[in-house]
């Protein structure tokens, strides 16, 4: 009989160290996040999304000219390619918007199969899909992509056809350095491991776009902001939050898988709403938002104590992208358009490595059955 070597099962592979990486580091139980060597407070609120790129990529902030040099790169490659944009135009009404963006950005790999070209053509058309989409399926006039705008300013623009505020674009250059990497999630993890195959990094960020569009990975800042519409108004937050708690039910927005204590992507992003709805966005739905957060924090201790369910990125992410006008659609297809930086940075850390990921698992079947044929079943 041939020995086998033990292994500890570890359900969703929790505990489990799989690769080592100067991407992020996440502390759940001090409520850190570390970007490259910055703290997410640190870096979040003050780089600009082509900078966080290039900090990812390179792990070193960028001289003028090498940040110069990203950008044009980039907006080079804002345009779609002809297959793209007709499977857009092929799926508009009948396909969400997630489902277009991994269709689509499947056809973006048609070309000489570069890695540093396949991620720039993968983050400088994430936004050219998502905004492309949406205003097909409302009936609108596509916006092309303008190259004198920068990566988040371009975006917005190409949503609304209208060039943003200084204001806006901080607040989503804020939001989408907050999410740009988060150590080895789901969708992350799935990128590794297509590339670990030796595939090509468009084939990696597909399948991490499928894992991103579960709802237990990228589906939950829309119903943590549908809670706030459906108390309406601070008086009947505790009322509302109590009946759902004496139900069992989960209080979107609170509490996280990772972080047991308040998550510090909230705090980040609790300070970019703030100033945005002081500035450009309804404050009367700000006001009414850190009631519900505050009745919420106070309940949940009252209900589960001990717990430490504190505010989470969800919560922040739904205000903060509503009062840029994103509609509660947007919100997971944004958060890709920031994760897609992670994403390709982890294609180029696991390509170094160049090590096939390939755990066991544990047999627990049946054993010695023995072969009957069919007319004796």
């Amino acid at each position: 009989m041939s020995e086998k070597t033990a292994v500890a099962f570890a359900p969703g592979l929790e505990g489990v160290v799989a690769t080592r990486t100067r991407l992020s580091s996440v502390d759940g139980a001090a409520g850190r996040l570390v970007i490259a060597g910055f703290s997410v407070e640190e870096l979040a609120g003050q780089a600009s999304f082509e900078e966080t790129l290039y900090l990812l990529w390179n792990d070193a902030l960028p001289d003028r000219e090498q940040l110069s040099v990203l950008g044009r790169d980039l907006a080079a490659r804002r345009a779609l390619p002809k297959v793209a944009a007709e499977v857009l135009e092929a799926a508009a009404g009948w396909v969400p918007l997630m489902d277009a963006l991994r269709m689509s950005s499947g056809t973006l790999g048609l070309g000489n199969g570069d890695d540093r070209d396949d991620a720039l053509r993968l983050v400088a058309a994430f936004p050219t899909i998502v905004a492309a989409y949406w205003r097909l399926s409302q009936g609108y006039e596509l916006v092309e992509p303008d190259p004198k705008l920068s990566h988040a300013a371009n975006y917005l623009y190409m949503l609304s056809g209208e060039v943003p505020s200084t204001e806006r674009v901080r607040a989503l250059e804020t939001y989408l350095n907050t999410v740009c990497d988060h150590g080895m999630n789901a969708s992350t993890f799935a990128a590794r491991v297509i590339v670990s195959t030796r595939s090509d990094l468009v084939s990696a960020v597909v399948g991490a776009v499928g894992a991103l569009k579960g709802p237990l990975h990228g589906g939950a800042p829309g119903p943590a902001l549908d809670v706030v519409f459906e108390i309406g108004e601070a008086g009947s937050a505790e009322e509302y939050l109590r009946a759902r708690l004496e139900c069992g039910e989960r209080l979107m927005g609170f509490g996280h898988r990772v972080y047991k204590v308040r998550d510090p992507r909230a705090d980040v992003l609790a300070s970019a709403a703030k100033r945005l709805y002081a500035t450009d966005a309804d404050r009367d739905l700000y006001r009414l938002a850190l009631e519900v957060e505050k009745t919420a924090l106070r309940l949940l201790e009252e209900y589960k104590p001990g717990r430490n369910l504190d505010t989470n990125v969800e919560f922040y992410t739904a205000l903060l992208l509503y009062g840029l006008g994103l509609p509660t659609e947007l919100f997971t297809p944004t958060f890709a358009v920031g994760r897609v930086a992670g994403w390709t940075a982890h294609c180029f850390e696991q390509r170094e490595l160049d090590r096939l990921i390939r755990p066991q698992s544990e047999y627990v079947g049946a054993e010695d059955r023995t072969w009957a044929p069919l007319e004796e079943r």
